[in-house]
Formats: C-alpha cells, structure tokens, sequence
C-alpha cells in the first residue's frame, strides 16, 4: 500500500442521518453472487462483468423516479455478446434489461438481475445517400447523429429535450417524438430499417431483402404465431379501427398493434413492433432512419398569455399558420427556469398564473419565412397576450441567440423544475396527450385535480400535438405522501382515459409507471393481444419483466427512490444524465450523475454499514482521482450543477494538515519551484524517457498515484529561461505568459518562435504591442492548487496573481492578455472565491482576456495573412467552453488554413493540467473517439491553445499539437 494513500473514511457522511427503506441491504455489500459473476465472466471476459456494489449502485438509478439494483452488468462490446448474454438467461433462468443513456423516465432502464450496458460500445453514425439516410448504432446520442447530419442540411425527425444525452437507442424502443415529431415524424414513420437481435439471439435485418425467408427457417413458431395475431386483428372491423384512432395522437402507452396492419410479413411486423417495445421483445442493435430536410429560416416567439387554459387555446391558431412547433410552459416552469444560465432573472416574478407558448416556424428560404410571419402576425391580433414583466416582448425574431435562449429554458423544463424541488423529494413526470382541439379543457381539469390533491405541480409540453407532461414531488419514504401520489394516479388515468380518450403516455413509454393502467386505456382485448404478443417473441419472458406489462395493480408504486439529501452543490440533481455524454471519465469510472448517485446510497446506509464502506472504499478512485475536475458537466446541467467543484472539495477533506501546508508552502516559493521544474525538465532531456518512467513508476508506487506524476514521452523539452524584451510605455495590453508556457517549450522539432515570442511579434506586427512585466516568475493562475483541492495553496497564490496583475494593468486601465486557456478561466472566474474582499474589489476592475480573443478580435483584422496550409484538425479545450470562446480557435485556425475541421467528438482531453500524468488511462479514455477521428486522415496542423492540452491530444493520436498562435504567426511573417 503506497505511504500517502487517503483514507477513505474522510469522505464519510455524518452520523445525522436516517437509514432509508429503499437502501442497498447488507447481503448485497460484496456485490455480484460469485457463481453469477465467474460464469458470466467465463462466458465474456472479466474485464466486461462490473460486479462491485460500487458499480451495481450506480447502475441502480436512471433519470425516472424508480431505483431496482442488478444483480450484474455486463457491458457489451458486440452482438456476440448480446447473443451470448441472452443464451445464458435461457439456460438459466434469469432475465435482461438492456440500458443505454439512461435518460428514461418510467424505469424503462433498470433491471433487477443482468443489465447489460449498450452505450459504451455502440457509438457511431454513417450518413447514406447524400444526407438522405443515416445508418446509427443504438449508443449514439441524437446530438451526435444530427451533427453529423446538418452540414448536408438533414436532420432526423425524432428530437426529444434530451437529445444531448438519450441515444438512438433508447429513442426508438420508446418511440420517443419531442417538440416537432408528433405523429409523422417519429421513430415508427422514419425508421427505413432495423438490425435487432430477439430473445433467442436470432439477428434479424430488415433491410435484407431474404430477411422473411431467413427468418421463416429459423423462427418458423414465431413466424406463425405473428401472421395468426395479424389475422385475428385484420377480421376484427371494430378493433381495427380501434387500433388506427388510437394512433391519430401521440401514444407511446403498449406496444404498436398497428404494425400487425401496417406490415405484410413477419419481419415487417417485427419492424414495427421493436419501435416503442422498451427492449422487451429484443436488442436493437443498429438503426437506418429516413432524414428529413433541415429548415435554416427560423421565425420564433415566446408569448405570454394570462392562464394556461387563455393559452392552450390560442395552440389550434399557430398549428393552422403551419407552426413546426408549439410549447406549452404554464407559471411553475417560467418561474423555475431562472436557474437556467441567460434566463431573465424577472421571471422569478412572474404571476403563478401566467403561461406561455413558444412557436417556431421552419422555412426552406425568405420567400417562405417571410409567409409564415405574415400568418403568424394575423393569428396574433386576435390575442390576449400579457407582458407582466419588463423583459417579455412577445414578438417574433430571427435572431439565433434569442431564439437558442428561449429553446434551452422549454428543454431544461425537466431539470429545472426537478432542480427546484423541495429538498428530499422525489420527481415524478408524467406524460399524456389529448386530442389537440380539446388541449385548454383538459389544462383546466388538469389543474383542478392537481389541487384537489393538493399538488402544486409544473406543466409544460408539446401543444401543438395536444402532448402535455407535469411534474410531481413528493417523499417516496413517506408512506401517505405515497398514497396521495397513487390517488392522484388513480384519478389522473381515468379522467385521461374516460373524459378525453387520451392516452396515458404520449412519448415516454409505458415503463414502470403506467403498466398498471395499460388495460384501463386500451380493454381487455388489445390488452391481451399485447400478451400474447410478447409470448410469441418471448415465450421464455426473460427481456425486461415487469416493464410494459405487468398484471399488479401497484406496480407502480414499487422500487420508487428516496432521494437523502446530500451537499448542497450536488442536492438539486434529479439524475437525468444530460451530464454524462460531456463526462471525460464516461467509460473509465464514473460520470457525475453516478458520483451523486454513489453518495446518495452512502447517505441512504446506516453509519457504518457494510455497504458505506465498500463504497467509500471504491470512490476514491473512481470517483475523486479520475474526476477531470473540467466542470464541463455543469455546462451541459440545465440546473448548472458542477460535480467536478464538489470531487475538488472531497480532494481538500482528504487531504492531511501536513499536505496543505506543504502545497501552501509551495504557493509562498513558487519562483523557486518554477525555476526548479524548468530545470528538471531541461535535465530530463538528458536523461531519456525510459530511465524517467521507471523512477517516476517506482515513486508512484511507493508513494501514491494521484500524487506522484507518470513520465510521459509526449513532455516537451523546457521553456527558453528568459522571456522576450518588450517595453512598457507604447504597450495597449499586459501580456502574461502562463508558467506552463514559462516551464514548457514548444513541440519537439519546431523551428521558430516560442509562443510568447510569437504572441509579442504578432501584436507588435499588428500595431498593438503588448508588456511582459519583469516580476511574472513565480505568479500562477492558482489552478495548480484548485483542481487539486489545496484551499490554503490556493488561496495565496489567487490573492497573489490578483494584486499582481492589478499593479501590471495601471489598475485595469491595460487588459490582461493570458496565453492558456485555462490560465485565463482560473483568473477570470475561478480565483474569485478565494480573494479577500479588497481584492475582489480589485477583481472587478480588471479585463482578462485569453490570447485567442486578442488574437482574434485586435490583432487578425490588422494582420496580412501571406501563407496558407491546406487543412487544420482544432481541438477546442473545455476553458474555451466556459469562456465561450470556440468560436475564436476556428476563426483563427480558418485564417491560416483552406480546410479547418472540428472534430465532431472533440471533447475534454482530460489531461487536466498534470491528471494526465497522474492517471494517464484517464485521458486514453476521454480521447479514443476524438482521436479515432483525427487519426482516420491527414492534417497539416494540429491546433489548440493550451500547452498541458496540445500534450495530451500529442499522446493520444500520435500528432503533433500546438497553438494556433504559433501558426498564425508563421502565416503573417512578412
């Protein structure tokens, strides 16, 4: 055991706490049962069976208000093993449930036996035909396959508000829909063709024009049982037509009985079938969708109307104008989307009665843009719409930014209501459709019931489809607050049901939450029809039990989870998973969502408990160390949770006085220590790689990893030890050189400048020529401490490079020009908590600006660009992100090069400063699809704009990164 090793019991939650009636119980604190997991591993591999309890935890939750833990995950890497998973439940007995993203919202994703993990492995897009197809695999979020899709001006029709996390997957075997899809452009209407494997590993691609004849050979019984359901509904007039009224509005609610109408053969019907089946009839292992045409010209408004029921009227006049899309928000929503970044903060003050409509309309050109805005200013004077605040307008606009706010506040609808949930409480979102004409009745009744049960609930939803979802909170550990739920259920199912013919789920699924109603909305007839169904595929059940189908009346009210209040950094997390996709650890350890879940289950044990502390035992690593610490998760949280602070915090209650003191004293002498580092690694130069890794290997392991850094080949050679000469009275801006650009040179071979040389000559030859001060040895961003958890490092150095820069600026009357981009997020924003009051008066005063800022809005307009290359490859880091400053990395990059590529899965490198050297598996596995990207060709230059970044990205793909300023200097050389 290495001598600094932390203790985990640091981490350990407070006595004060309640054991919870839904905790992990002591039986299962080892984990997978060893039979279980040694078979399962003879028959995959080891390294594919997650067993610990750490991993069946946090595999425990998805984004619904329901928590089952397995037994096992498997996490497959093809359809052998998807095959080989299901062969084994036969033999044993045991059932499956497949689990992708995870943003599911009736528990369609847990299971209690083997879950199997098909979103690590099952990533990838390939666009067909010009843009007019899209062959996907199931891990593939909708983001990632539209990305891959609007440069040829395509788009697909489902996009649900989760599109950023949930996978294609998911998407189709719960037919998910969202703003615009209603009920042409769903999965079930898009879909050209399937590859699934059924419950008996037989694969099956509908595309293949033998698919029936291979099929009929080796499913001849499932052949036969489908075309007998086919003819027994097609001679039934009157459940036919059943049938096809129950599809003229959104209903995800059982399975599809119309694709025994709409499909002629058995693997036709199958084809249907498997869109909305939540993996209970088989594995979905690739998808080819029919793209539909992206529209550019966006015309949208967001218009306030005085009650819900004044604006679910006015939804019937926008969908005649031919509006693509028409929300719903009521007060509740408004209110709690302040929480979003760029709502306006009075709508905190927003009467509760208010609603509003968001209405886009969609052109292919002006010519139509300019129609549907002439349509749509007719249906407004007709209005009773209400400015109760000073930032509503209810107008219509084209600008993207607007247009991008008003989108992010209805999309974090979710999130942000659930963020602002009473603390404890358990989030319930339901899900319903009516007939659209008859949308503001069913928002009156709705009301009505929701206060007779004394609920104060939040609705939004897709208007113009009559589709509305509200969310509910209350305490799963309270046995009445449960019941009043199940009364509400009760009641809110029939009044759908009887009073509107609605259905009881319109785009989430059946799930868990709504089985026990199924035969309520659909008889006693298709209701059977759907189990007989699911014994004709499934004859054995072993796919997904209790999920669509489930004959106890109060399935619905099982497995619901407590939610114990945790740090309130992390407390307001629902658990969607809009994080994860962003999360550099993703498929190394864990992702945010899963570090709150683990500390969830912590505080849901008794103190002490044999489960606590297996998990403390397993967080350290996979938790805290392999945390990138980027806090990109908190851009993609609608609610702005930054998991990545509170692994920072954990990292300070591990440490020691004796540690703190020693990073302290480091901050106090970081002159000394940086003039030290640079000379180490000028003598490592001499030394060579491979004696360095094998002592930095041995102190690792006598020490501790996440103190001690790997060598790595990808380090450069040291920094020139002094900086260029420049003068200070014709200076327009201070120039600092962060000290990894002061320890670091530049790429091993370059020729040329350094980058402070080139940022120096490029200002200068621009005509705004910058000032390096004299003092900047020993000055630092304070990051070094922060990501570290060091508060008291951290502290001094912030006040430290505060009052330094203060002095360098004239008291900000200079910028203050920094040349790493995460240097400059650290002084721009990071160091703010840690200064004394004076300095963050001093703060205030002071302009930061990131060198491809400089560059790209002072010094390129005054440039002459004299030499291009023919292609660049950019890696935008995760500071720009939080700077916002992609955008200038491409701006800069295009001057120099004809071609300029962004990969479409660049992400955090995770290098993190030095995590790169301290878990070097952690950046292999944020980087391997980016890097899979940039190796699959040929650039001239690798660009980004940070040194410890442009690193990492070197070991990944092999290729040399380095600044775009260095590039755009060579491009400008006279």
């Amino acid at each position: 055991m290495p001598l600094l090793e932390p203790n985990p019991q640091a981490l350990r939650p407070g006595t004060d706490r309640t054991p919870a009636p839904d905790r992990v119980p002591e039986l299962q604190a080892r984990g997978t049962p060893r039979r279980l997991r040694e078979e399962l591993a003879e028959l995959l591999g080891a390294e594919k069976v997650l067993s610990h309890v750490s991993d069946l935890v946090r595999y425990a939750s998805d984004a619904s208000p329901y928590r089952f833990v397995p037994q096992v995950v498997v996490v497959a890497e093809d359809i052998d093993d998807i095959s080989a998973v299901m062969s084994y439940a036969h033999g044993k007995g045991r059932e499956v449930v497949f689990r992708a993203a995870g943003t599911s919202l009736n528990g369609q994703a847990q299971g209690e036996d083997i879950l199997v993990d098909v979103r690590r492995h099952w990533a990838g897009v390939e666009v067909l035909d010009g843009g007019a197809r899209a062959r996907i695999r199931p891990g593939t979020t909708v983001l990632r396959a539209n990305a891959a899709l609007a440069p040829l001006g395509r788009v697909l029709g489902p996009d649900p508000a989760s599109a950023i996390a949930c996978t294609l997957g998911g998407v189709v075997a719960n037919n998910a829909s969202g703003m615009t899809a209603g009920t042409t452009r769903n999965s079930y209407r898009t879909l050209a063709s399937l590859t699934f494997v059924l419950p008996s590993g037989t694969v099956v691609d509908t595309a293949d024009p033998a698919a029936d004849e291979e099929l009929a050979r080796a499913e001849p019984k499932l052949c036969e049982g489908l075309m007998a359901l086919k003819a027994e509904i097609e001679a039934d007039a009157g459940l036919t037509a059943r049938i096809r009224a129950k599809y003229t509005i959104k209903n995800t609610n059982g399975y599809r009985l119309d694709a025994f109408l709409d499909g002629a053969t058995p693997v036709r019907i199958l084809r249907g079938l498997m869109v909305g089946s939540e993996g209970t009839f088989g594995f979905i292992a690739e998808t080819v969708f029919d793209t539909l045409p992206l529209d550019r010209n966006v015309s949208t408004a967001l218009l306030f109307f005085p009650s819900l029921p004044a604006a679910a009227s006015a939804v019937p006049l926008f969908n005649e104008a031919g509006a693509l899309a028409v929300e719903l928000m009521d007060g509740n929503t408004l209110r709690a989307s302040v929480s979003v970044a760029g709502v306006p903060a009075d709508w905190a003050e927003l009467p509760k009665e208010t609603a509003a409509l968001l209405v886009e309309f969609r052109a292919p050109d002006e010519a139509g843009q300019i129609a549907y805005e002439r349509a749509a200013a007719r249906v407004m004077q007709g209005l009773e719409l209400v400015a109760p605040v000073a930032s509503v307008d209810n107008a219509f606009t084209r600008d993207q930014r607007t247009i991008h706010g008003y989108w992010k506040a209805r999309k974090a609808f979710v999130t942000a209501v659930g963020g602002s949930r009473p603390s404890g409480t358990t989030l319930i979102t339901e899900d319903f459709a009516v007939p659209p004409d008859r949308l503001a009745e069913a928002c009156a009744e709705l009301l009505d019931l929701q206060s007779r049960h004394g609920f104060d609930a939040a609705v939004a939803g897709h208007a113009a489809h009559g589709n509305l979802h509200f969310l509910l909170a209350f305490d799963a550990a309270d046995p009445a607050d449960v019941e009043r739920y199940a009364a509400f259920m009760d009641e809110f199912c029939k009044l759908t049901v009887e009073r509107f013919d609605g259905s009881l789920k319109a785009e989430h699924a059946t799930g868990r939450n709504i089985a026990p109603f199924l035969e309520l909305e659909w008889g006693t007839q298709a209701t059977e029809l759907m189990w007989r169904t699911k014994e004709v595929i499934d004859p054995d059940g072993i796919l997904a039990p209790r999920i669509v189908l489930d004959r106890d009346p109060q399935a619905h009210l099982r497995g619901l989870k407590t939610i114990p209040r945790v740090e309130r950094i992390a407390d307001p997390c629902i658990e969607c998973g809009f994080c994860e996709p962003t999360c550099p650890s993703q498929d190394l350890t864990t992702t945010p969502r899963q570090r709150i879940v683990l500390r969830r289950e912590m505080m849901r044990q008794p103190d002490g408990s044999p489960v606590e502390a297996r998990l403390l035992e397993a967080y350290g690593y996979d938790a805290v160390d392999t945390c990138a610490g980027d806090s990109t998760c908190k851009l993609a949280c609608p609610v702005g949770i930054d998991t990545g602070a509170l692994m920072k915090d954990f990292r300070h209650q591990r440490h020691s006085p004796r540690e703190e003191r020693i990073a302290a004293l480091t901050a106090k002498n970081f002159r000394a220590v940086e003039a030290s580092a640079r000379l180490a690694v000028a003598a490592a130069d001499k030394i060579g790689d491979r004696v360095l890794a094998k002592v930095t290997g041995a102190a690792r392991k006598a020490v501790r990893p996440d103190l001690v850094p790997d060598w790595l080949p990808e380090i450069p050679g040291a920094a020139a030890r002094r900086l260029p000469r420049t003068h200070r009275p014709a200076a327009v801006a201070v120039y600092y050189p962060a000290c990894v650009n002061r320890i670091f040179g530049g790429p091993e071979g370059q020729r040329g400048p350094s980058l402070p040389e080139a940022v120096v000559a490029l200002s200068a030859r621009a005509g705004k020529p910058v000032w390096i001060p004299d003092d900047v040895a020993g000055t630092c961003c304070a990051t070094i401490w922060h990501s570290k958890g060091y508060e008291q490092g951290n502290e001094i150095m912030a006040n430290r490079i505060v009052e330094a820069a203060w002095g360098w600026t004239a008291g900000g009357k200079l910028p203050l020009v920094v040349d790493a981009s995460s240097c400059t997020l650290g002084i721009a924003h990071e160091v703010v908590p840690y200064l004394t009051d004076d300095n963050r008066e001093l703060h205030a005063e002071l302009t930061v600006l990131d060198s491809l800022v400089w560059a790209a809005e002072e010094l390129l307009p005054r440039l002459d660009v004299r030499r291009r290359i023919a292609s660049a490859v950019v890696h935008p880091t995760c500071s720009m992100r939080h700077l916002g400053d992609e955008e200038k990395l491409t701006t800069l990059a295009e001057a120099c090069a004809d071609e300029v590529v962004v990969p479409a899965d660049a992400g955090c490198c995770a290098f993190a400063g030095d995590r790169g050297m301290l878990h070097p598996e952690l950046t292999a596995s944020a980087t391997a699809r980016e890097a899979a990207e940039v190796t699959a060709r040929p650039f001239d230059a690798h660009l980004s704009a940070n040194r410890m970044c442009e690193i990492g990205m070197d070991r990944a793909t092999g290729r040399t990164y380095q600044s775009v300023l260095l590039t755009l200097e060579r491009a400008t050389r006279p």
